[in-house]
């Protein structure tokens, strides 16, 4: 990948896009992993107003400590990069006093992680709104086309995608040229949403490398049966994901009404 020449290719493009829209920016949720970072950067590389904004929620300490390094970095490189924090923990608690809580623990876990994106979702939104901006997404390309790991309507919701064309080993490839610190590029991918630091691999039960080989090889029509061992494993965990998540990946279906019935 010719890194430098893809990175000047998505500044022109979000560039391009903002100035089509007739809007004055980005607001990029900052979470102090690896794909927030590169997008953050990207944005402020436009040399349009960017705004970072750090969301905790009952965060892990390490998650907190990496999203400020990196803002604090990047307003010290970009004049047009502002940050804000907004504490959500006191919404998302008082969200759960309001809904039931009953039901399998795993079941109720998974329901409170997604409404932790999806606060944080309007937050982005919130702000966008008030600023005229685009609320530019964070996901990569294993991730949203691949095995659908994100919130529909959370980390999803979003009004563009700049790094969404690109597998997570070229998103860091473009973080080490983009100057991303050092602390964001050797921590494990996370995508913070339970509170501590679980890691997605601990999540998925496969890391990225193997999941962008899984994702070349089913694109090139290869089957469980092709392969033994951890590819076979891992290969169905792809499968899996990617067969459960297709309603993140495909349009929201319409029901048409036949015309002689109009």
């Amino acid at each position: 990948m010719k890194t430098e020449k893809v990175i000047d290719h998505i500044v022109g493009w979000l560039k391009d896009y903002a100035t089509n829209a007739k809007v004055n920016g980005f607001v990029v949720g900052v979470s102090g992993g690896i794909d927030s970072a590169v997008t953050s950067t990207l944005c402020a590389k436009t040399g349009l107003p960017t705004l970072c904004i750090e969301m905790p929620i009952h965060q892990a300490k390490s998650h907190v400590t990496r999203a400020q390094e990196h803002i604090k970095q990047l307003k010290e490189r970009f004049e047009n990069v502002t940050d804000v924090r907004a504490d959500l923990t006191p919404v998302f608690e008082e969200f759960k006093t309001e809904v039931s809580l009953e039901g399998e623990q795993a079941t109720v876990d998974m329901a409170l992680a997604n409404t932790r994106a999806r606060l944080r979702m309007t937050t982005l939104y919130y702000y966008a709104g008030l600023l005229g901006r685009l609320v530019a997404g964070t996901g990569n390309k294993v991730e949203d086309f691949g095995v659908g790991f994100y919130t529909k309507y959370g980390d999803g919701g979003v009004d563009l995608s700049p790094i969404a064309d690109l597998m997570k080993s070229e998103v860091y490839a473009l973080g080490k040229v983009l100057k991303v610190p050092t602390s964001i590029m050797e921590a494990k991918p996370s995508d913070g949403l339970f509170g501590d630091a679980r890691s997605d691999e601990d999540q998925i039960g496969a890391n990225y490398d193997e999941l962008e080989w899984a994702m070349q090889m089913n694109d090139e029509g290869k089957t469980a049966e092709d392969f033994t061992g951890r590819q076979q494993e891992v290969f169905k965990i792809y499968k899996r994901y990617n067969t459960a998540n297709q309603h993140k990946m495909i349009p929201i279906p319409v029901c048409i009404i036949p015309q002689n019935l109009t």
